[in-house]
């Protein structure tokens, strides 16, 4: 007769990543979170942060780890490229857009670039994506293409051309998707050549 699988461990193969709350919440105390790892039924992801041992490790782990701990968080220019399949870069970082005057979420791994948004930069061109049973926030194709000519001298002004002219082959944005973000962003006048250029 097969041995029934404890709660905590249903929600181990039910979600990629689980909070120590959540272990709570199923009447599971703490301790035996250690156990459980200190068995290698558990790993220990983050602080807080608790998976399966017998699942496959991907390369949106590290998303799923960071969204986990950061509900304000929005993933933004490389990691946005990144997850539309719009570069060939694989940034070592995270890059995550956080309120002004927002805590920087205290993560262990991956290691996170932080950048502070504010206003309609912050609020406009969410997207949520639902991943292996976790919701992630993740800023859309058109917006990423205008925050990578924002911060430019951050991530390279060629970073942001094959962006834009990545995305616009592949049929990804619309011109006007494009003009509305790059007022947003405040870039109308950098853009503008290049978004004519296209046409």
């Amino acid at each position: 007769m097969r041995k029934k699988q404890s709660p905590i461990m249903l929600l181990a193969a039910e979600r990629p990543t689980f909070r120590a709350s959540d272990a709570v919440k199923l009447g599971t105390p703490r301790i035996t979170l250690t156990r459980l790892v200190q068995q290698g039924e558990l790993v220990r992801v983050a602080r807080g942060l608790y998976a399966s041992s017998k699942r496959d490790s991907t390369e949106l782990d590290g998303l799923l780890e960071v969204a986990a701990q950061s509900r304000q968080g929005v993933f933004c220019l490389l990691t946005a490229l990144r997850f539309h399949r719009l570069t060939t870069q694989a940034p070592f970082e995270v890059w995550l857009a956080i309120p002004n005057k927002a805590r920087i979420p205290k993560i262990d791994y991956p290691p996170v670039h932080v950048v502070w948004y504010s206003g309609q930069a912050l609020s406009e061109g969410v997207e949520t994506h639902l991943i292996e049973g976790q919701s992630i926030r993740v800023y859309s194709v058109a917006k990423t293409v205008a925050d990578c000519f924002k911060y430019r001298n951050k991530i390279g002004i060629d970073v942001a051309l094959e962006a834009l002219q990545d995305a616009w082959k592949k049929k990804r944005v619309t011109m006007t998707e494009l003009y509305h973000f790059s007022k947003i962003c405040r870039v109308e006048k950098v853009m503008r050549p290049y978004l004519e250029s296209l046409i």
